[in-house]
């Protein structure tokens, strides 16, 4: 079962910056998971929501301001160009809504065989896909199986990972047996992720990377 450290590490250091990640690669992850997020100057960030939030407060979406202007306000930002020069396979996932575009660039500038594309937003995904065919695509669904299903036959995948709460022994090992690779977020138990892998659950994103080291 692969261990893929949550926004790097997010239960042991600030989520979706550097030193989340060297966290999760004390821990000897298997993959590093982190979002992305562009800016209005066209440079894709690590950040999960459309809004950043500074330490006093105050609120500046990211649409709206440069790279420059949102690093005075939070300095650990990290940009996607500084986060492919970690030496560790990547599962980079893409927010919906964002421009594609500036993502697609940077990747074909820096090509790499160890990183994945995931979304839960099919048009991002269908976008990534389009552009960049050779890299490996994950689906992300909250629920349904049958979507899931669907949604990774466009961008011929057989990578899911779906929320954890939704899933069972039935289910996961369906999947096994269908030949595909299921991953479960945010799944912090490790109990829970040993006796789901017994029944064929392939990979388990975590908060807490040192619950699972090998």
């Amino acid at each position: 079962m692969k261990i893929i450290g949550h926004r790097g590490a997010k239960g042991l250091a600030p989520e979706n910056t550097l030193a989340s990640i060297r966290k999760a690669l004390e821990h000897h992850v298997d993959q590093i998971e982190f979002d992305v997020r562009v800016t209005k100057d066209g440079v894709p960030v690590l950040l999960h929501d459309a809004e950043l939030v500074d330490a006093s407060g105050v609120n500046l979406a990211l649409k709206d301001h440069t790279y420059k202007r949102l690093l005075e306000h939070k300095p650990d930002l990290a940009s996607l160009e500084e986060a492919l020069t970690i030496k560790a396979p990547l599962y980079i996932e893409v927010k919906p809504k964002v421009e594609t575009r500036y993502i697609v660039a940077l990747l074909k500038n820096h090509p790499r065989k160890d990183l994945c594309l995931a979304s839960k937003s099919q048009k991002t995904l269908r976008e990534l896909h389009k552009a960049l065919p050779e890299i490996p695509k994950i689906v992300i669904e909250q629920w349904s199986g049958v979507r899931a299903h669907w949604r990774a036959r466009q961008v011929n995948t057989k990578i899911v990972a779906m929320n954890q709460r939704w899933l069972w022994w039935g289910f996961i090992r369906s999947v096994k047996r269908s030949g595909w690779e299921l991953y479960a977020y945010t799944l912090n138990d490790k109990e829970k992720a040993r006796r789901w892998e017994a029944d064929g659950l392939a990979g388990v994103i975590t908060d807490f990377p040192d619950r699972f080291e090998h």
